[in-house]
């Protein structure tokens, strides 16, 4: 067992504000968040107990959309727009990756969420067996996604990799998706939501980042992209949508009225043009609401602080309203929220029996005093410095700048580097 004391603890309960105490640990599980209970710690027989000095404990981020595999192509596919973006250096560098590029470009990224405090991914991307060795291996937390197009995967194996992965008490699962409406013909699409119909599941797809996507498949279907695939059956039980700046009023009641969740991407959003998302509108309409990354490619930085601050700020500037999106909603929004768009009902608060996934953050620095407002501090002035410790799954893999997860960090640069010198030359 494992003892954390001494602490601020923020659980992310709704209406529980943050109190001093200490969290114990046992196996994968928490076994008690409460005040400090000296007598009754006296008696346990500790593995470790950790001291953390009035830091904050608090759960990890949940990173609801990445691409963890283009850490190869990080400051490589930079400065243009997205289609060109897409089809000019995407594409053909990434049709040159093997399964086993893919393992060591996805641990290179899981190293990266850990520094951001970041405990569980949801990733898209080609092969997601070797997505799942390597986030077994490091023991960090993964969801995948299906990254179903005209040129890789199959309905078939989408299929086989939801049923393969989907295991209790796994690190890893598997939920229905694929890439996006326009790298889709109609097939691929139906049946998606024939599997879905099937297995009574949810489906995850990008949609509506960028103009162009979204009058292509207008002058093609006659719809846009959220209104097409909703008729094609794809949402009848739910699932989640990448992006979605571009939406019309009928497109936003669709994704109410499908209880679908929006992960929301704004670095990547900015970086490749494609706009601001309406998210005061979304809150509005109480449409459940979640923050992603993107892949390093389109953003470059895996850094959740760094998105909570976007996903704030560009609202109040999209909406010429500063008093919109409150830093708690929005903090909210990386943890809990992410967590239920993810399937990870017991990854979202700290509470017995949920599982101890969670991240120590250093208040003893100067970006975080003084301590008015501590959700709002790190939204608005928090950093990847101030994450001191992540814990998965009840694992200390990260801890004062020292990676605990089974390999050398320099041999996967060392491995990376490698990779980039075949693929580019």
């Amino acid at each position: 067992m494992i003892r954390i004391y001494n602490a601020r603890i923020l659980t992310m309960e709704e209406g529980k504000d943050v109190f001093e105490g200490e969290i114990w640990i046992e196996g994968n599980q928490i076994s008690y968040v409460g005040t400090e209970n000296r007598e009754k710690a006296g008696e346990i027989s500790w593995e470790r107990q950790i001291d953390v000095g009035g830091n904050l404990v608090m759960p990890g981020f949940k990173d609801a959309h990445t691409h963890s595999g283009m850490t190869f192509l990080r400051s490589r596919a930079d400065d243009l727009p997205l289609l060109s973006w897409l089809n000019e250096q995407v594409f053909p560098y990434e049709a040159k990756l093997t399964p086993d590029d893919i393992y060591i470009l996805s641990k290179l990224a899981i190293m990266e969420y850990l520094t951001s405090g970041i405990t569980a991914n949801f990733d898209m991307y080609l092969t997601p067996d070797s997505i799942a060795q390597a986030s077994m291996d490091c023991g960090f937390r993964t969801v995948i996604t299906g990254a179903l197009n005209d040129f890789t995967q199959s309905v078939e194996e989408i299929e086989e990799w939801y049923r393969k992965y989907n295991r209790k008490g796994s690190l890893v699962s598997f939920r229905l998706g694929f890439h996006a409406e326009y790298t889709n013909k109609k097939e691929n699409l139906e049946g998606i939501a024939a599997l879905s119909k099937q297995y009574k599941a949810p489906v995850f797809t990008h949609n509506s980042e960028g103009k162009p996507e979204v009058l292509q498949c207008i002058e093609r279907t006659g719809k846009t992209p959220t209104a097409y695939m909703a008729g094609l059956g794809l949402f009848e039980h739910g699932g989640g949508l990448y992006h979605c700046v571009h939406m019309t009023e009928e497109d936003l009641e669709i994704v109410k009225e499908k209880k679908l969740y929006v992960i929301t991407n704004p670095a990547s959003n900015l970086k490749l043009a494609s706009g601001i998302a309406p998210i005061r509108k979304m809150m509005e309409m109480e449409i459940p609401l979640a923050i992603g990354t993107d892949g390093p490619a389109s953003n470059n930085c895996l850094d959740m602080f760094r998105e909570m601050y976007l996903t704030a700020v560009l609202a109040k500037y999209r909406e010429d309203d500063a008093s919109v999106v409150d830093a708690q909603k929005v903090l909210h929004m990386a943890v809990d929220g992410g967590a239920k768009a993810m399937g990870l009902g017991d990854c979202d608060i700290l509470k017995e029996g949920k599982q101890a996934d969670l991240i120590l953050i250093d208040l003893h620095q100067p970006n975080m005093q003084p301590i008015h407002n501590l959700k709002k501090n790190l939204v608005y002035s928090g950093s990847k410095q101030n994450v001191k410790m992540t814990m998965v799954a009840g694992r200390v893999l990260y801890e004062d700048g020292e990676f605990h997860i089974g390999c050398n960090p320099e041999s996967i640069y060392k491995k990376t580097i490698n990779i980039c010198r075949r693929i580019f030359g």
